[in-house]
Parts: structure tokens; sequence; C-alpha cells
């Protein structure tokens, strides 16, 4: 039986107009991996946030290592050995790894006044020899994978003597080789007793690497369960509070004919090789492949975000010169991008500037004055349309979970009302219930006539809304399959890994 590390109980926050918390427990044991599980907005980074010291409590204990603590600042949790590694690692790119791990804490030298790097250096290397991790101390971490930026985060986090980690969505950037070498860690700082709080939407992850399983859903605790008693139905069900069918395929209609977009021999260096395809007013046409096959790269030079090479782009059967994504946007084309937070939405403004954003030059006054009237309503007619969870158009994007910034995303391209949008991992870093919305969006806009480019990792999420399948391996499109029945996975993945020339 594992000895208790953490126990969490009754614990409720409230932000002005939202309940974020209301009565909330979770427990976690010493060597155990709990996955905390549920909706964006359920309320699981609010609670990891007052355990870390980020936000206080309104009621409620936490109870650590078997005495009643508070936490008033994520110095104090540091101290407890209470660490949390965020979604968006927090690293100094210009700084060398060991210098990222021990910033504020360096060793100092002569007179306590300069640097000891060797010092410096040798601590890493002993963390990383504890985690059997292969770094260079003195690598500049912006030389690093986004893998290795991980192990650094990981290493700075136990330098702390953590006994308590906390991983968000620690896969969302890997791949399968990154996410095994990921695995071989956290089973390693289980067999030395540390508590892993494991928040993830990746549901096939679950099975791998953890114990047990605590949902919450609204704010609210719905239940805890082992792991290796549930069924992935059971924990989705859990979480969302309703079934949801994840086999489903696009109804194939008889699709309109009319070409809207047609791309002919796009190169750019070693990224896209002699790319062509066409895409169909009211059709999605998903784009799978592996990472670095190139899709990212061929949505960017279709919205003019990287020159190219050579290669033609014809809008409604009309060669277009698209050098820029103002081009692009003037031609019809939105591109929602995988980085939302970098270059999707504006993070720090409301969200009706960001809805307004692309078009702001339609609510201009005569006199330059900005016809803010106009504004509300257009934001208030998009939130309701989109299903916006926000008390208002005046809520910092900030503030919503990750599903309703990306519809905040939607919504500016819907306003600019771009004929065809080209969603780069449309679903990354949300949770299943949100996806479920953004399937459903995605397909009215479809039915509306929208056509749609959706680049996607995940050939669920490909199969599930795809008309046709165009897969990429090294910058070439590799085969188009029809989705049908005899479309599958293994068929996807044969294409994805197929060398041309």
């Amino acid at each position: 039986m594992s000895k208790l590390l953490l126990k969490m109980e009754g614990i409720s926050k409230s932000f002005p107009g939202v309940k974020a918390l209301s009565n909330v427990k979770f427990e976690l044991n010493e060597g155990e991996v709990h996955a905390l599980l549920g909706e964006n907005g359920a309320g699981k980074s609010t609670l990891m946030k007052i355990l870390t010291g980020i936000y206080q409590k309104d009621a409620g204990t936490i109870e650590y290592q078997g005495k009643s603590i508070e936490v008033p600042d994520t110095k104090a949790a540091q101290r407890l050995g209470i660490s949390i590694i965020h979604q968006e690692l927090n690293l100094a790119p210009h700084l060398t790894v060991a210098q990222n791990i021990f910033i504020g804490r360096e060793p100092k030298g002569l007179f306590n006044l300069f640097l000891d790097e060797k010092e410096l250096n040798e601590r890493a290397q002993k963390l990383f020899e504890r985690l059997n991790i292969n770094l260079d101390p003195r690598e500049l971490v912006g030389n690093l994978t986004v893998a290795k930026q991980q192990m650094v985060e990981i290493s700075k986090a136990l330098s702390f003597d953590s006994k308590v980690l906390i991983m968000d969505e620690p896969t969302a950037a890997l791949t399968d080789t990154e996410i095994d070498a990921l695995f071989v860690i956290i089973r390693k700082l289980r067999r030395d007793g540390v508590g892993i709080v494991y928040i993830s939407h990746r549901m096939e992850e679950l099975k791998k690497i953890t114990d047990r399983v605590s949902i919450m859903r609204d704010g609210t605790y719905v239940g805890t369960i082992n792991t290796k008693d549930a069924t992935i139905d059971q924990i989705i069900s859990m979480m969302v509070g309703r079934k949801i069918d994840n086999n489903q395929r696009p109804i194939i209609k008889q699709q309109n004919r009319e070409k809207v977009l047609e791309v002919k021999n796009l190169n750019r260096g070693k990224a896209i090789k002699d790319v062509s395809f066409e895409l169909y007013k009211g059709e999605i046409v998903g784009f799978a492949g592996l990472m670095g096959a190139g899709r990212t790269e061929v949505a960017r030079a279709i919205f003019g975000a990287d020159p190219l090479d050579s290669g033609e782009i014809l809008v409604k059967g009309q060669k277009v010169n698209i050098k820029s994504p103002t081009d692009a946007v003037q031609n019809g084309i939105g591109y929602l991008s995988e980085d939302r937070k970098q270059f999707g939405v504006l993070v720090g403004m409301d969200v009706k500037t960001n809805i307004a954003i692309s078009t702001m030059k339609d609510y201009l006054k005569p006199l330059g004055w900005m016809d803010t009237s106009k504004i509300d309503k257009q934001a208030k007619d998009m939130i309701e349309k989109l299903k916006i969870k926000t008390p208002s158009g005046n809520q910092l994007v900030k503030n919503l979970s990750g599903g309703n910034q990306q519809k905040v995303v939607i919504g500016k391209w819907l306003t600019r009302d771009s004929d065809i949008l080209i969603f780069d991992e449309p679903t990354r870093g949300i949770d299943i219930g949100a996806k479920d919305e953004i399937y459903r969006l995605l397909n009215e806009l479809a039915e509306e006539g929208k056509s749609i480019i959706m680049i996607s990792s995940e050939l669920p999420e490909i199969l599930r809304m795809s008309h046709r399948v165009i897969v990429m391996c090294e910058g070439r499109i590799t085969g188009e399959l029809k989705n049908n029945e005899k479309t599958t996975q293994e068929a996807i993945m044969t294409l994805a890994t197929k060398r041309i020339g």
C-alpha cells in the first residue's frame, strides 16, 4: 500500500462572476502517476495553481506529507517540494542548460561575486545522471528540441528536491519516440517515490503510464478510478457527461464540384517538393503525415507567411500572387495556426477585439472613431454562433479555456467571411468535449459552403472529418485517399512513410 503524499479536500475558488472550483478533492500517493482529467474549463488548472501557490483557495484544506500546509506563493511551493511543468515551457533560450536549471540559485566563486561555472555544470550533470538523461549542461537551450527542453524543465523541477511533480500536457508537442523516452523518465521518478500529477487530453496514454485517474467537470470532482479497471469510453463519459462517438465518418455527399483552390507544383527548398492539389466548395480535405512531412510548410506558403521558390496558386480559377498574409486574406483565405497563442489570438486583449481584429477597418466611422456598438454586436453574434463560453465579449482571451480560444480564432476568420479556411492542428491541447464542438463547427462551415484544409497528426480525427485525405512524407504528396470504409489508419501510415525519389 502506497503512502499518502498529498490530500486536497473541499477546495473552492471563485473569480468575479465565475465559480471555478466547488468542494473539490484530490489525493496523490508516493510513487504514483495520477492523471487529472476534465474538459477545458473543468477546473484542473485552477486546482493545480492553488497547489503551486499561483492562486489562493477560498475554502478547503491541503495536507502534505501528513501535515496541514498553506501555499502562499510559488516559492513556498518549491521549498515544500511541489513543482509544475507548464505546457508552454518557461526557459531562457539564450542561457545554457545548467544556467536555466539553477537560475537565481547559481553557485558563486571568488568573493561570492562571480559565477562558479564549473560547479554549476557539475550540479546539472549530477541531476542528469540521476535521471539517466543525455544532456550537455553547457549547451544553449535555444539549440535544443522541444523534447530536450522538456527534459531541462524536469531537471529544473527536481533540482528543488521535488516530491510532487505536476506535468501539464507533457506530450503535446512530442513525437512517438520522444514520448517513449519521456515515459522512461516518468517510470524512473515513480520508482524513486515521486508523486506525479499527469494532465493530458490524450486518452491512449493513460493505460501506458498512469495508475489512477481523477475526473473533474464544471469545477466539481466527479470521481477517481484505477486505470487498469477503466475503459476509455467510461473515462470520456465521466469527463463530458455524455457519450461521444469516436468512430464517426463524414457524411459523403455529392460534392459541389466548384473548384475554389488549385495549387500547382509548389516548391520551397527541401520543405515543399512539387506539391499539387485541388480543393472544392463545401469540402474538408485532411492533410496527414508524420512530423516534418511538410504539411504546415504548405499551409504557410499558401497563406503567404513563407516565400515560395516556384509554383502557382489559383483561387476560383484565377491565378493569384500571394506574397504576404495580407494578400491571402484579400483573396478569401484564413489560416488558423497550430500555435494559436503566438499567431492566432491576442491573449492580452478581450474577446470582442480578437473577433473584430481582421475586419477592423469596417468599424471605422467617418472621423476615424471606432463604432464600438457595431463591434459589440458582431462579437455577441459570433459568441452565440460558435457557443464560446465567456461571461461577455469584454473577457480577456487569456482567461478562456483552450477550446474557447480556438473558437475565438475561428470567429475572427468568419467575421472576415473567408471562403477558404486552413486549420492547422485545430484540436491540439483541447479536451475531448471541446474537440466534439470544433468538429461540429467544421462540419457546419462545410455545409454552409466554406472549403477547409485540416492538418492533423491524429489519424482518428483525419478519418472522422475528411472527405478526402492527402498524405505527405518529406515534403512530397505520397498519396490521396477518398475517405470510405476501405481507408484505414494503416493505409494512411503506409503513405506517410513512403519516400519518393
